[in-house]
């Protein structure tokens, strides 16, 4: 008799919680029914974006909409760019209980200044099963725009020619722009160094290194030098190769680092020894006086006032 007694009460008991969660669903949905609302998340919550010459310059985020109510809901989409064009849909439909998915594109300028932007996204129930909710909120989230920085520079000699003496002291100078969009250093030498060390020249640099702000002034850098003594006939042309290199773009791993090289020819006058010189500037003035005196000769010939030529008996 007990056994069937507790067999009837686990039934009721059974019974009795699976009528109490009906009634805790059917609260819910009438609740849902009676609030229309809408969540929204965005991924990636950090989008970069390239701007250097020739990049596409967009960045894209991935929204889900999700509609936890009963109701059929036309949702509008508010976007907040901080300055850059977008594109994203205007208005989204969501099925009761369901998630729709839209991309937010976001775009730079052409080179545009480094830095972070944050972008708003925001969705606010417009209608719900065709209504108008009148009451229903904005649902909000920011997703953060970085612009990336990129190098890029300009190096401008201030004299691509240059002649000079064997064993002289000059400065070059050379100019180094910043084009990229943000501050950058940038590491300077000469190329061929070594080359023109082997073939006499005495080379130094005051600085190198510099720091250039993004489309400011140039910075002149100089390369100090003292000319090979050499002697005999022969001149001579070098080539000097200042560089200048992106600090930014080495630190980035790339591939090709930025860099820039310009050149600079030096013409070296070949030094002529006056002792050598001497000789052929005298041999020189005495054919130009035997030339002179034979002229003298001949113009007193036919004059007749030679006497070296005249008559004896006359």
């Amino acid at each position: 008799m007990v056994e069937p007694v507790k067999s009837v009460f686990r039934m009721t008991l059974l019974m009795t919680i699976y009528v109490l969660s009906t009634w805790a669903g059917t609260v819910d949905n009438a609740e849902a029914q009676v609030n229309p609302d809408i969540n929204i998340l965005c991924s990636p919550t950090a989008v970069e974006i390239d701007v250097a010459p020739g990049d596409t310059r967009i960045g894209t985020t991935y929204c889900d909409a999700s509609n936890p109510t009963l109701y059929v809901e036309k949702v509008n989409i508010q976007i907040t760019s901080a300055g850059l064009t977008y594109s994203a849909p205007g208005s989204i439909t969501v099925a009761s209980q369901d998630t729709a998915t839209f991309e937010v594109v976001v775009r730079g300028d052409d080179q545009m200044t480094e830095g972070s932007r944050q972008v708003t996204i925001s969705a606010r129930v417009d209608q719900a099963n065709g209504a108008p909710c009148a009451t229903c909120t904005s649902q909000v989230t920011n997703v953060m725009v970085v612009v990336k920085q990129f190098a890029l520079l300009r190096v401008q000699a201030e004299e691509p020619f240059r002649q000079l003496r064997p064993k002289i002291d000059y400065t070059f100078e050379f100019k180094v722009y910043n084009d990229g969009n943000n501050r950058d250093q940038f590491i300077i030498g000469v190329e061929n160094r070594e080359d023109l060390e082997d073939d006499g020249f005495q080379i130094s640099l005051p600085e190198t290194t510099t720091w250039v702000d993004s489309k400011a002034p140039p910075e002149t850098m100089r390369v100090m030098m003292r000319t090979p003594k050499k002697q005999g006939w022969s001149d001579q042309y070098y080539n000097l190769q200042f560089c200048a290199v992106s600090d930014h773009s080495l630190r980035s791993n790339v591939l090709f680092p930025i860099m820039q090289c310009q050149s600079v020819t030096i013409y070296i006058r070949g030094v002529y020894l006056p002792g050598f010189m001497l000789i052929p500037s005298l041999l020189m003035l005495g054919l130009a006086a035997a030339i002179v005196g034979r002229r003298s000769v001949s113009r007193e010939d036919l004059e007749g006032t030679n006497p070296l030529f005249q008559d004896p008996l006359l």
